[in-house]
């Protein structure tokens, strides 16, 4: 028995979607790799929201049995909305997924995060054995952090300690705690956690692992060497 109210049929997305047509041509494609019985990983942002709506599509025209691993709240609703079926890492793992980033350099590496659910959208990632990242021309960089911060996700207790840790060891240009707009206080990650957004005079290889290895720290929008194929037009 589904809900018979106004929120469960509706689509949970405010504002325009900019570049719709290029990004509609990209969410085809991700739609084109769908297979009977794919576990598929389900990120966050316009472009993925667009994958989803038309990867339900070829899922009701073709009777199609799929399940997804959403990898935030969002996600989550836009599942629901498309009547997709979801299920967990602690069940399933996934044959592929697909996500945004706001970042890719030309080593394929990635800033992703920006929206607070880097922690399990970098778990759904490291689970599959490829993501196809959905962006858009303006994403490319040819240095990355060249255009935004790298988001952290810490530890509300471990604030103090992170942000010693990365003046001492990186020397950052930037470190802040970021703010919510619609709310007072800080932003809140999908797991409770905070964002710190920190602007690296150098981010090198081995700056993820150096990162992540500061106690209080959950996760970093670095993502360094994964297995990912770049969908854009």
């Amino acid at each position: 028995m589904n809900w018979d109210n106004p929120l469960f049929k509706s689509l949970s997305w405010s504002g325009e979607i900019t570049n719709r047509e290029q990004k509609e041509k990209v969410a085809k494609l991700v739609s084109e790799k769908v297979s009977k019985g794919d576990v598929i990983g389900v990120g966050s942002g316009s472009t993925a929201l667009l994958a989803l709506e038309s990867i339900s599509k070829r899922v009701k025209e073709e009777k199609l049995q799929i399940t997804a691993i959403p990898t935030s709240k969002e996600a989550a609703l836009h599942c629901n909305y498309y009547d997709i079926p979801t299920t967990t890492l602690l069940e399933s793992r996934p044959n592929w997924g697909f996500d945004g980033a706001d970042e890719v350099d030309e080593k394929l590496c990635l800033i992703k995060g920006r929206g607070g659910a880097l922690f399990a959208e970098k778990l759904v990632m490291a689970s599959s054995s490829k993501t196809y990242i959905l962006v858009d021309e303006s994403k490319f960089v040819s240095k990355l952090g060249e255009k935004y911060a790298v988001p952290i996700e810490v530890d509300p207790r471990a604030i103090h300690l992170v942000e010693s840790e990365l003046i001492k060891n990186f020397n950052p240009l930037l470190v802040k705690l970021r703010m919510a707009n619609a709310k007072d206080g800080p932003v809140i990650t999908e797991t409770g956690n905070l964002l710190m957004d920190v602007k690296f005079q150098e981010i090198t290889p081995l700056m993820e692992q150096q990162v992540k290895a500061i106690p209080g720290v959950i996760e970093s929008g670095l993502f360094l060497n994964y297995s990912v194929e770049i969908l854009s037009l």
